[in-house]
């Protein structure tokens, strides 16, 4: 669950009547849990990584409707106890083709983008298409598997994209100097995100020798989103940008929860013992609905804290921990830059528009004049969590994929001149 998501799901329920918590699981569960995990730490962390959710996730509030303030961090009651196997980690070799490590000097800093890629197939009269993706805070580029192998399942001439953000999942970043304008933060504005985006777009198509750029449609989940429609409104992929998607973020929303989100990044337990216990807390507490994606999609936001020497038989600590690989609380002093003007941006920029939410109420007053007004195209999945395209990965694929068919230039037939049926011999 999306610290956000949190924070919006507080503001709501604070005006309601106080109630006795309920408790997270009953004495049953909780030995039978025992049986299949080792227990979580009880620490708390100060540097979430919004993990399978991410810090922007705002928009996404309206798919958390709990019965009581305290039942939002527990899992459904009467869930079925599963093996560690049930949740172990999936390579990402199932869902792309290939992963690069594209690196780009930013000021006195070396940034190696890791980049998932499945290249786009192309035909003498008719390009592939590209879907370029861009997660969320604290998510990575593999939130995404599921969903590319289902739009190439749909689409098998499609191409599909997906970086880990700077500060997130494989992608690193490099000092080259003592100099450091930024005192010690990581830049992770909507500016900066913004470069990146574009640099990898450009450089992906240098490494792989591709003549001119596919066409491009791009999506954006939650922080995501704000970053592709920037990208959008700069303009500079021209006339290759087709159309864009954005998912489960509305400015309004979003910038309504930052206040709570602080508080949230200290809610979640500071460590796992195992991949396999992140991945099943993922599930669990309900903010990933998918056990397939969980278990490709939860690894890259975790990191190897301890392992526990081979020769140390007789020690009583954990064999391994694992904490947040990304630093959200870090992050706090972009957190508002990241979505000032997305409405704006969103409904002005050139290409076609889709936005795909979780609840209708997510929408602002601006995003509704624009829906009435035709400006974009307005999907609703309300039995999906922020998490939309992880939770129901081919239901996205379908809307995105009819999406990009009704962009797609190449599919327009334009009628004949007039001066080429006269030459003809024809009758106009």
């Amino acid at each position: 669950m999306s610290e956000l998501q949190r924070a919006f799901a507080k503001a709501k329920l604070v005006g309601l009547p106080p109630v006795l918590p309920e408790p997270l699981v009953d004495l049953d569960e909780q030995e039978e849990e025992r049986d299949a995990f080792p227990e979580l730490s009880t620490e708390r962390s100060d540097d979430d990584s919004s993990s399978a959710s991410s810090a922007s996730s705002a928009s996404s509030t309206g798919t958390i409707r709990p019965t009581s303030s305290s039942r939002l961090f527990a899992r459904s009651m009467g869930s079925p106890t599963r093996s560690p196997a049930h949740f172990a980690p999936l390579p990402w070799t199932s869902y792309f083709e290939r992963d690069l490590k594209l690196s780009h000097i930013d000021f006195n800093l070396k940034v190696t983008h890791q980049v998932y890629l499945t290249s786009p197939l192309s035909s003498p009269t008719k390009p592939g298409p590209l879907f370029v993706t861009h997660h969320g805070a604290g998510s990575s580029g593999l939130t995404f598997a599921t969903l590319a192998k289902s739009i190439r399942a749909l689409l098998p001439n499609a191409g599909i994209l997906s970086l880990d953000a700077r500060g997130h999942g494989s992608t690193t970043v490099e000092t080259l100097s003592e100099t450091d304008p930024m005192d010690g933060i990581l830049d992770v504005s909507l500016e900066t995100l913004t470069d990146d985006l574009i640099t990898v777009i450009q450089k992906t198509k240098e490494v792989m020798n591709w003549p001119t750029m596919p066409p491009i449609i791009l999506i954006g989940h939650s922080l995501g989103g704000s970053v592709v429609t920037s990208v959008a409104a700069r303009g500079t992929l021209g006339s290759s940008l087709l159309c864009y998607a954005v998912l489960d973020i509305v400015e309004r929303t979003a910038i309504e929860s930052l206040a709570s989100m602080a508080g949230y990044l200290k809610s979640r337990p500071a460590t796992f013992p195992s991949l396999e216990a992140g991945i099943a807390w993922h599930v669990r507490t309900g903010s990933l609905k998918n056990v397939e994606s969980a278990r490709v999609s939860v690894p890259p936001l975790l990191t190897l804290l301890y392992n526990k020497p081979k020769d140390d038989a007789n020690s009583t600590a954990a064999r391994q921990i694992f904490n947040w690989r990304a630093d959200l609380a870090s992050t706090e002093p972009f957190w508002n830059d990241w979505f000032v003007g997305l409405s704006d941006r969103f409904l002005s920029s050139r290409g076609g528009k889709l936005l795909i939410l979780a609840g209708t109420e997510r929408l602002d007053k601006e995003m509704m004049i624009g829906q009435m007004q035709g400006k974009y195209a307005l999907q609703i999945f309300p039995d999906a969590g922020h998490f939309l395209h992880e939770d129901q990965p081919e239901k996205t694929a379908q809307s995105i994929v009819d999406f990009y068919k009704r962009n797609d230039r190449s599919a327009m037939v334009l009628p004949p001149k007039v001066s080429d049926m006269l030459q003809q011999g024809k009758k106009v």
